[in-house]
């Protein structure tokens, strides 16, 4: 080893140290000056602000905003706790955010402390935190969430500005669900004599259908002699029935998204084929498409593959041996998995082109299609086996993406729910495009899911009569910017527009 690699090696030693211990917003005091500027040079941290890093990756190109939206909200809260000594509090508004589950990294974090300084901190990426000098909450009125220091949900929902329910309709419903009982939501009102407020929780409530809720909050407050007014917060009635029983908040956001978005779909995607789809036919013409298809789509994903590659692999003369370079036997690996998972979701499409429910044919096939896309990297020792169990057991991460999929718990409530909602879906468009949609926003599958994604789209595809589409590799830059677009501000017009423009 020369001796600018034993330096480096032993820089990078320091800070595995320090990212064994937790750290994320790394200070300029944490390491030597010398371990700082090679770790610097070499990408291995970047600096976010004067005397403040991160942890990134030597191979991100210029611009790639990938490491700061991973780290975004780590380090924010240890940033936060060592200028502030834990004397802030993430506004109300943002505190729902978090309570929901909606880790979208915001433009600027607003951030409530006795210490603020009224003015922003820029940070990398056009991002920055905005900490106003206020008195916080009371302790009992806060808590801590994923390390960050939030409003608790009761009292983000009695602080929080009225503009955030007519702005926010499906953050709020969803915050709302929560709530299962009047008492945690009473205890702040009445600390603060929050008339007004208790007044709009009454009408959120009853929107929502939880009148019990509504009525102990009017009484409870009217015990106490405030005169409370009930009025609707919200600017029409709550497109789902909320279930007495509580219910994952990840779950209820979901399906208010579905239903917000489903019209727009409606609106702006070509209504099925009326014709009776010749079933033949329709198979004859998938498998010809099949290596167009592998090939864009492996593309997208960063494969290198060839049209040569994929006969070969179609064809079944090909075996692993032919690749011997790790790179190319890692795309050749790609190529024979998606071959092999083609074959299981052309079983699928006949299933469902003869009269079986697309949602049901996808919660009982899917899982075979994930095992026969990674089943070639496991046999050659690629992939460990256990990553093909099940869905992720850990955070992951979309590439420049200011989306945060969520959390592993939740996947388990939000899979299901996924595929009741394609099963009781009627309109084969809004199954098309959301069934894509939601399943790489919950993103269920440590890799493999932009893959997983459109072929869940070309069997809603298969359940309308519409053709076989492909997303060609040329138009990646839109697709995603489309997925950004509809994961970050739940906006689907652009997504549903580059799909309909693909057929």
């Amino acid at each position: 080893m020369n001796q600018i690699s034993e330096k480096l090696a032993q820089s990078l030693s320091q800070l595995k140290q320090l990212q064994d211990k937790g750290a994320v917003a790394l200070q300029s005091k944490m390491l030597e000056r010398g371990d700082r500027e090679r770790l610097t040079k070499h990408g291995f941290i970047r600096e976010v602000m004067r005397g403040w890093y991160i942890p990134s990756s030597p191979d991100q190109k210029k611009g790639d905003s990938t490491a700061w939206y991973t780290s975004f909200w780590d380090f924010c809260a240890d940033y936060l706790n060592e200028r502030l000594e834990e004397n802030w509090c993430i506004s109300p508004e943002q505190s729902i955010q978090i309570h929901i589950g909606d880790k979208t990294v915001p433009t600027q974090l607003l951030v409530r402390s006795p210490k603020g300084r009224n003015k922003p901190t820029d940070l990398i990426h056009s991002t920055s935190v905005f900490d106003i000098r206020t008195a916080l909450p009371s302790p009992q009125q806060r808590t801590i969430v994923d390390g960050l220091r939030v409003y608790s949900v009761a009292s983000s929902l009695v602080h929080c500005s009225k503009t955030c329910f007519s702005h926010k309709p499906i953050a709020m419903r969803t915050l709302l669900s929560m709530i299962t009982d009047a008492s945690e939501v009473l205890a702040v009102l009445l600390e603060g004599g929050h008339v007004a407020s208790a007044g709009r929780l009454a009408g959120g409530f009853r929107n929502i259908g939880r009148n019990l809720i509504a009525d102990n909050i009017i009484k409870g407050m009217q015990a106490a002699d405030y005169k409370v007014q009930e009025t609707d917060p919200f600017e029409g009635k709550a497109p789902i029935v909320f279930g007495r029983r509580e219910v994952s908040p990840y779950v209820n956001r979901m399906r208010l998204m579905w239903q917000d978005m489903r019209e727009k779909v409606i609106e702006r995607f070509p209504q099925a084929p009326k014709a009776t789809v010749d079933i033949p036919g329709y198979l004859t013409e998938l498998e010809d498409s099949f290596i167009s298809d592998a090939y864009h789509s492996l593309s997208i994903e960063g494969y290198r593959v060839t049209h040569e590659l994929i006969k070969h692999v179609r064809s079944g003369d090909w075996s692993p041996e032919q690749s011997n370079e790790s790179k190319k036997h890692l795309d050749a690996m790609a190529a024979k998995g998606y071959w092999d998972a083609f074959v299981q979701i052309k079983h699928a499409v006949e299933r469902v082109l003869n009269g079986e429910d697309a949602g049901e044919v996808l919660e009982a096939s899917h899982a075979d299609w994930y095992f026969s896309l990674f089943g070639p990297s496991v046999a050659a020792g690629i992939v460990k086996q256990s990553d093909l169990a099940g869905y992720r057991t850990g955070p992951v991460y979309i590439r420049q993406s200011m989306h945060t999929p969520p959390r592993r718990e939740a996947i388990r409530d939000m899979m299901p729910a996924l595929f009741d909602l394609l099963t009781e879906e009627q309109n084969p468009a809004v199954r098309v495009v959301l069934g894509h949609f939601f399943f790489v926003y919950i993103h269920p599958y440590f890799d493999g899911n932009g893959r997983m994604g459109r072929f869940i789209m070309n069997l809603m595809m298969a359940s309308g009569g519409y053709p076989w589409t492909v997303v060609p590799v040329e138009r990646r830059d839109e697709y995603m910017q489309a997925l950004e677009s509809a994961s970050v501000k739940q906006d689907i017009v652009p997504f549903t527009q580059f799909i309909a423009s693909l057929m």
